[in-house]
């Protein structure tokens, strides 16, 4: 039983209370494939996968470290078949990288340590369909989960996370390319961006790029400054771009020592940028390394794609959905949505409206996004949101595939009321 609302003026307006009636400044961060916590959550994220491969119903929480030669993998596993875990974690810095010795943490020379146990069987009874007193697959934990979505991209993601998840991405690209030589793996991307009073973009302020490198750049950071700005910064931003933005490209000046050498990474410590960059609310849980009856993960995908399709049904301009559940129980235990003042029908319409159109419960997540395939490595860099479909089922919450069916849901639920 959903409680009364309180009026927008009773209750403020989301993240915006306070701050309707200026223009504002807000502010997100991404971090770089190379980055030593983005390093942990693929290798984290690159193992479910490998286990999903052999094992569909594999049950995962995975978590690694890693610092200047060596990676720890821990946590509780089971799964009905073989993974060689040294050779994923090999790989998958590989993939990222770190090939040459001289960055003091590679993928031939590093070590690898080994620490995983079975899932807890009192964990296992409540999440395995069929077992202990629930005869549906129950949550994995209990915990809260937000979605967002708003008009400002074409991905329906908030301006500055968008940019800076695009500045890393393209830092890749232009590395992998050798467009600019000698960059390494290890950066970091900032967007300030300046809102109208109505909340609508204005134009971005600054920009931050730190760019891990090699020595040759050390005595000539403003050559280095120039290729970024022209090969990374400049496409990145496009119409966005002015003569007035302020860049900062290595602002503490030389980042020759960078990635787990300069830095230990730890997965699950970069869950804003995961998510939307601070816009919006965060339940505190971290995705990468868990198996998607873990309902941080799943469920947090879920209130995604229930947002993305409100706002692309033009239900709302702004779309905040919160799930909650019990552990080892099906049915969330809330649903709750927060239209920020720009709903275009009653909030509980829509709210019963997604009760209609979307499967709520752990079992029901997995199968309509199909969650139980490997395609999760791809999600621990560059950000979780925002991202196009592939093929192969990966980012499938990303999809507008529920727009007709929330339309005439809401509709008749507002007709009757």
């Amino acid at each position: 039983m959903i409680a009364p609302r309180p009026s927008p003026s009773e209750r403020g307006v989301g993240y915006n209370a306070g701050i309707m009636s200026r223009d504002y400044q807000f502010t997100s961060e991404s971090v770089s494939m190379g980055h030593p916590d983005k390093v942990s959550d693929q290798i984290s994220d690159a193992i479910l996968d490998a286990m999903l491969a052999v094992d569909p119903n594999s049950r995962v929480a995975c978590e690694t470290m890693c610092t200047t030669g060596l990676v720890v993998v821990s946590g509780e596993v089971t799964c009905e078949g073989y993974v060689d875990i040294p050779d994923v974690v090999r790989r998958t810095i590989r993939r990222i990288g770190y090939n040459d010795a001289n960055m003091r943490f590679d993928a031939e020379s590093c070590a690898v340590m080994v620490a995983l146990d079975k899932q807890s069987p009192d964990i296992s009874q409540g999440v395995s369909e069929g077992e202990g007193k629930h005869a549906e697959q129950g949550a994995g934990d209990q915990g809260i989960m937000f979605g967002y979505a708003c008009r400002e991209t074409d991905s329906l993601m908030p301006l500055p996370i968008d940019l800076s998840h695009q500045l890393v991405a393209k830092h890749a690209e232009v590395r992998e390319a050798n467009t600019v030589p000698h960059l390494r793996p290890d950066a970091k991307s900032q967007v300030t961006v300046r809102y109208n009073a109505d909340n609508t973009p204005a134009e971005v302020e600054t920009v931050v790029l730190s760019t891990q490198h090699g020595p040759e750049w050390n005595d000539n950071q403003s050559g280095l400054s120039e290729g970024i700005i022209e090969h990374v910064i400049r496409p990145v931003l496009g119409d966005w771009w002015h003569d007035g933005i302020t860049v900062h490209v290595n602002p503490t000046g030389v980042f020759e020592i960078g990635g787990p050498h300069g830095d230990c990474g730890l997965t699950g410590r970069k869950i804003i940028v995961d998510t939307y960059g601070g816009r919006g609310r965060h339940g505190g849980g971290a995705f990468s390394g868990k198996d998607p009856s873990k309902v941080d993960r799943s469920a947090a995908y879920m209130a995604r794609y229930i947002a993305k399709n409100v706002v692309a049904a033009d239900l709302a301009d702004t779309c905040e959905v919160q799930l909650s559940y019990a552990i080892g129980v099906a049915e969330p235990t809330s649903v709750y949505v927060d239209c920020q003042g720009t709903a275009k029908v009653p909030e509980a319409a829509i709210e019963s409206a997604i009760a209609e159109v979307f499967p709520l419960t752990p079992k029901g997540i997995i199968d309509s996004l199909g969650l139980k395939s490997p395609i999760y490595e791809a999600s621990a860099y560059h950000g979780h949101f925002g991202r196009t479909p592939g093929d192969d089922g990966s980012f499938s919450w990303e999809k507008t595939d529920r727009v007709d069916g929330l339309k005439t849901a809401a509709a008749a639920d507002a007709a009757a009321h």
